[in-house]
């Protein structure tokens, strides 16, 4: 059982795969695909976020993704792939494992929010106040 970050990490690392945006954009296409923000409000309401992805903090991340739980989203679904991404890639990491842990079979790291707007991928901005 890991006793550390570091090693939370390793193996989230190891069970998630990282992927790059292109590879994410490929993906996409098929229109199976789950693109999970689970970075907290304040960082989506400043950057925005993937175009159709989903915000979920990671806090929530188990309550919304357990077709058990009263607050399951029912945009989670075990059939799809999950993208899975946060400010730099650790939270995704983390996400990743336990959506793994919880049956999911296959989640991706998509990284870093700002991997993806470098390059020059699809952005939903948020609606100014008073718009």
């Amino acid at each position: 059982m890991p006793a550390s970050v570091k090693q939370m990490m390793e193996a989230a690392n190891a069970v998630v795969p990282r992927i790059s945006p292109a590879e994410a954009k490929d993906l996409m296409v098929s229109g199976d695909v789950l693109v999970l923000d689970v970075r907290d409000s304040p960082e989506v309401e400043s950057s925005g976020k993937v175009q159709g992805a989903v915000h979920v903090s990671r806090g929530m991340l188990e309550f919304r993704a357990d077709p058990e739980s009263p607050y399951h989203d029912k945009r989670f679904d075990k059939s799809k792939t999950v993208l899975v991404y946060c400010a730099s890639g650790g939270r995704s990491a983390l996400s990743g494992k336990t959506l793994k842990d919880l049956g999911y079979q296959k989640v991706l790291n998509l990284g870093a929010f700002k991997d993806w707007a470098e390059s020059g991928g699809e952005i939903e901005r948020p609606i100014e106040p008073g718009m």
